[in-house]
């Protein structure tokens, strides 16, 4: 290939973190700066290939460079710009290097190396005797000069010449093309300085003299007063350019007085490299063009022309171009521009002359020129130098006696490479690599292995591509199933789903305390493999509101992560639940499925393209229902109660309040039975086997004794409802030894449910009465008897609606449940109103009397229900 050329690598210091865009510059004699984007800086002998020294700094450094002499070294920091005597550093290497080992001496930058104090310094630049500093504040840019010491002194008495503001972009795009390069990386704006180059150069004389230091460049005369005006060219003032990550290029001359920034040229991309070329095939010169470059590609070139029979004489045009990006860092010579994409180094000259013979391949890059511009220069396609990863250049050197041009690259991975570039042929535009066989054969092997290593590269990614779309076909798949398996709105539910989740309440003892414990059981019946990122959340939220001291209740929310749910295997998680003597029940638990795609990009590429809604997949499994029923202790056995009711007797006579007695509940200081409550709920016999399946005994053909309706009702309630939370620790039935429970509380105190037959109906009524079963909750504590009496009615409802249309009532038993109902709600409707009556007057009955009575209300509609057909 006609753009191949020679990578040679010199050392490699491994990856690390780049913070800041990588720099790289050339020091005294052969030593190399290398600011590779961390808190360090390392001084690297290329003659000798060797590490010399390792500057370590309080933070970041975001950008460095030198005096005109070398004798000094400014970096930028967190905190401003620190100033290091680079003759004095490199003699307390040569002191440590004595009697030390060959390993690199590390030096530690204190602030007492800092000479100037100002936080948000992003570039810098050293003009002669000025220091320039461009920083980013909130809401604009500003640029500052100050003048160094007269004495090479890295003290801090530097003095503030002038400053200079420049807007910021809207805050809505600021942070998008203003932060952060392509990488991730804090994104450097651009500052260089050119000349005016009053003098002309001798063919004798260097082509490198047309350059003066890093970012100083000299102007060919013309060039110079056409771009920055007469002023400046005569008062023969440098000029700094200021490329900033918005796309703007601002120009601001130093010595006039009154000088101003004034806006040069808008990229519409952030500005990634300023320089200036000779752009001539033959005799040596001062710099004839300007060019700008962004990071989209967008190639500015800023240079003289004829003007038109209007105009007259030479004036300055813009040629704009653009070259395959993104561009990441640039360097250029005398004739060619080089930048480099990360996936390979480019070359595009830039000579006239090579224009002629690059017109007639169909393949330059896209042009067009400024109104200013009358001739036509074509920008031509950019060769490929088959070096990849690269993320900072030095400028080129020209080796006059081998006929080369080598430049120093830092790569993404640490290492600094000897990039050998293509010379020219004379009298042709393609580039040539000299033709020594053993250099042929070096030049290819180095040209294969970066081949291969981007090869590598890309392999890798693809692989990592190829994964990640395969995990996203699984979520998709078992996202799909899953809403697929769900009820549509005003439809019943789907019994069989692929993935279920079920529940089962136990209660368990710790270090002599109670608490009920929740294990839910997760069941992968899916075709599919739940892999690494899910999670599987569980949600309990009271539906009654606790009045306690925090005022309200509030939800909680579990997570369980797990790894490779293979197709018929389960994951049985437990969760705590309340603890003994909580009563904020009923609670709802909300099970669903959770992928979290940070798993499959990573932390950093889920915050950059996701939002916080996007970056996790929910899929909802069950909602279940854990009340009172789900949390009695049915077979936990209980303490005598002959032992705990003489002490109650013992404390009474005390005169101690007995500290069980709940609020509400009336005194007394000689009974110590405590009173009951109870609430009954009555179901329609008819109603209970048709739902229930149970068959009346004289069905009986095989003479087995079925359980009757009573037992199979409460063994019913305590079981748990159809697709609901499961009692016992392993979801096992409770065996019920007749129609009475006896079971302890969440609250602690103990309750009793009964069930029996019973005909509803008057007597002197000779219509057929009406066969029911009545369940009786029974508890000293209000509470608890509220909260079962609840629960009843809700499971009770289940069976309303699981009904079939023949278990119906006559209308002459609705219309005597209803009489009866209407002659219960007249009489306690005169109790309710007289004792809200005599609580208003302050007459009549105590208020403890007045309690007593809406408390007997209250007991009334408990304990004599309406009838459930």
């Amino acid at each position: 290939m006609d753009g191949r050329c020679a990578a040679e690598t010199l050392v490699d210091f491994g990856r690390s973190a780049a913070i800041h865009t990588p720099k790289i510059t050339f020091g005294t004699g052969t030593d190399v700066l290398l600011c590779p984007g961390s808190d360090e800086i390392y001084v690297f002998n290329t003659q000798d290939r060797k590490l010399q020294v390792v500057l370590q700094f309080p933070g970041p450094v975001g950008d460095l460079v030198q005096s005109h002499d070398k004798q000094l070294l400014y970096v930028v920091g967190e905190s401003g710009v620190y100033c290091v005597s680079l003759p004095l550093m490199l003699s307390r290497v040569q002191s440590s290097t004595a009697d030390a080992s060959s390993s690199p001496s590390e030096l530690k930058i204190s602030s007492d190396c800092l000479a100037v104090a100002e936080e948000g310094v992003s570039s810098l630049l050293v003009v002669g005797s000025v220091l320039v500093t461009l920083s980013r504040m909130e809401t604009f840019w500003r640029l500052t000069l100050y003048k160094t010491p007269a004495e090479q002194s890295t003290s801090n008495s530097y003095e503030m010449l002038n400053a200079f503001s420049l807007p910021l972009v809207s805050a809505a795009v600021c942070d998008d093309i203003e932060g952060k390069d392509n990488k991730g990386r804090g994104r450097r704006p651009v500052l260089i300085c050119v000349h005016c180059g009053d003098k002309p150069l001798s063919s004798s004389s260097s082509s490198s003299e047309a350059m003066l230091a890093d970012c100083n460049f000299r102007l060919e005369s013309i060039l110079f007063r056409l771009t920055f005006g007469v002023d400046v060219a005569l008062a023969k003032s440098p000029v700094i350019l200021c490329g900033l990550p918005d796309g703007r290029l601002y120009s601001l001359p130093l010595r006039p007085p009154g000088s101003r920034l004034r806006l040069l040229h808008s990229l519409e991309q952030p500005v990634v490299f300023v320089g200036a070329s000779i752009v001539m095939e033959t005799a040596p010169g001062h710099a004839r063009c300007l060019i700008a470059v962004g990071e989209m590609g967008r190639v500015v070139l800023i240079k003289t022309c004829e003007g038109g029979p209007e105009e007259g004489g030479k004036q300055v045009g813009f040629t704009e171009g653009c070259v395959p990006g993104p561009v990441g860092c640039g360097c250029v010579d005398e004739r060619c521009l080089y930048y480099s994409t990360g996936s390979d180094l480019l070359v595009l000259e830039l000579s006239e002359g090579s224009d002629q013979a690059g017109a007639g391949r169909g393949d330059e890059a896209v042009v067009h020129h400024e109104e200013t511009s009358s001739e036509r220069v074509a920008l031509q396609s950019p060769l490929s130098l088959n070096v990849c990863r690269v993320t900072a250049l030095t400028r080129p050197t020209h080796n006059t006696a081998a006929g080369e041009v080598q430049v120093l690259g830092l790569t993404a991975t640490g290492q600094l490479k000897r990039i050998t570039l293509p010379v020219r042929r004379e009298g042709a535009g393609l580039p040539r690599i000299p033709s020594a066989s053993g250099r042929s054969i070096r030049d290819l092997l180095s040209a294969i292995g970066d081949v291969c290593e981007r090869a590598s590269a890309l392999k890798s990614t693809i692989k990592s591509k190829n994964q990640i779309l395969r995990h996203l076909n699984h979520v998709l798949n078992v996202s799909f199933l899953l809403l697929a398996s769900s009820s549509e709105e005003g439809q019943p539910p789907i019994q069989e789903k692929p993935i279920t989740c079920q529940a089962m309440t136990g209660w368990s003892r710790l270090l002599q305390k109670d608490s009920l414990n929740l294990t839910c059981v997760l069941d992968n019946a899916s075709p599919y493999v739940l892999e690494r990122g899910w999670t599987l959340s569980i949600t309990v939220f009271p539906l009654s509101c606790s009045h306690g001291a925090g005022g309200g209740s509030s939800s909680r929310n579990f997570s369980f992560p797990f790894l490779n749910l293979h197709p018929g295997e389960k994951l049985e998680v437990s969760l705590p639940l309340s603890a003994e003597g909580d009563t904020s029940f009923p609670v709802k638990v909300s099970c669903s499925l959770v992928f979290s795609l940070k798993s499959l990009l990573g932390e950093d590429e889920a915050a950059r393209t996701l939002d916080l809604q996007s970056r996790h997949v929910s899929l909802a499994l069950t909602t279940l229902t854990v009340d009172w029923l789900d949390a009695l202790q049915v077979d936990r056995p209980f303490q005598d109660t002959s032992i705990t009711n003489n002490i109650q007797a013992f404390l009474s006579t005390r005169q101690v309040r007995w500290s069980g007695r709940t609020e509400g509940e009336p005194k007394s200081g000689t009974n110590p039975e405590r009173e009951q409550y109870a609430a009954r709920v009555r179901v329609s016999s008819e109603l209970l086997r048709a739902t229930l399946a149970v068959k009346p005994p004289d069905l009986d053909r095989q003479g087995l004794k079925f359980p009757n309706l009573c037992v199979s009702l409460l063994d019913w309630l305590l079981s748990g409802r159809p697709g609901g939370v499961k009692k016992g620790p392993q979801g096992d039935k409770i065996v019920l030894g007749g129609p009475e429970v006896r079971a302890r509380g969440p609250n602690g105190h103990t309750v009793k449910l009964t069930a029996k037959e019973v005909n509803v109906g008057e007597v002197n009524v000779e219509e057929e009465s009406l066969a029911a079963v009545e369940v009786q909750v029974e508890s000293s504590s209000m509470a608890a008897v509220c909260g079962l009496h609840h629960a009843v009615l809700c499971r009770i409802q289940t069976l309303l609606q699981r009904a079939p249309e023949s278990v119906a009532s006559t209308i002459k038993m609705e219309s005597l449940a209803l009489r009866q109902a209407l002659q219960r709600a007249e009489g306690l409707l005169q109790q309710i109103q007289q004792s809200g009556i005599s609580e208003a007057f302050g007459v009549g009955l105590s208020k403890g009397q007045n309690t007593r009575s809406l408390l007997g209300a209250y007991r009334e509609l408990r304990e004599n229900p309406l009838l459930i057909i």
